[in-house]
């Protein structure tokens, strides 16, 4: 197994790190400066979203791109932003002038079936779809949207700044959910002739 795969790998690791942290409620009270359980999921966060940023970066320099990779990479940004995503809406963090976004990750859960479905059929025709420019900037605003939300809620702040937390963090998840609705679209446009040969099979 080349060195991207293995990033990949490491990627999913991260997911159930994430998902024993957020339920570890006693980390909140460690310290009276910092959320430190907040803290730890922002770091495991960042880490494994770097590991995404190089494992494309290397196996394009390198002629390691795969097709478990072309396949993998996607699917293991899709579970940890998804599973992120989870523990704060979970911990009460993932809102905006009180306003919940759990609706956002209803949305963004459709997609992702809906573009690993295709993936499936695409699979079974013997073509590997491999992630679009559109769909890994969906992932970059995603990513950037988790890190700013856990982040800016790790210590307390006053409420003047609580006003401009929440525009920024409205915006984010504006943006976020937007290029999901796009990125998903573009897929199925772009690889349509999938769904059509996979009719024709079926008639």
């Amino acid at each position: 197994m080349n060195l991207p795969n293995k990033l990949t790998i490491a990627r999913m690791c991260a997911i159930p790190v994430v998902i024993v942290v957020s339920l570890l409620s006693v980390l909140q009270n460690v310290s009276r400066v910092v959320n430190v359980q907040l803290l730890i999921l922002l770091v495991v966060f960042a880490l494994a979203s770097i590991t995404d940023l190089l494992d494309g970066k290397i196996a394009r320099k390198y002629n390691l791109v795969t097709n478990f990779g072309k396949f993998m990479d996607p699917l293991a940004d899709k579970l940890l932003v998804m599973a992120t995503m989870i523990a704060m809406l979970e911990l009460g963090i993932f809102k905006a002038f009180g306003i919940s976004f759990g609706f956002v990750i209803t949305i963004i859960l459709a997609r992702e079936f809906a573009v690993t479905g295709l993936r499936t059929l695409a699979a079974d025709n013997g073509v590997v779809i491999a992630a679009s420019k559109l769909g890994k900037s969906k992932t970059v605003t995603q990513m950037a949207m988790i890190i700013y939300v856990l982040a800016i809620n790790m210590v307390d702040i006053n409420n003047n700044i609580g006003i401009a937390k929440d525009i920024i963090t409205l915006v984010l998840v504006s943006l976020a959910t937007i290029m999901t609705i796009v990125s998903g679209i573009d897929y199925f446009v772009k690889n349509v002739n999938v769904l059509k040969e996979k009719n024709n099979k079926e008639n």
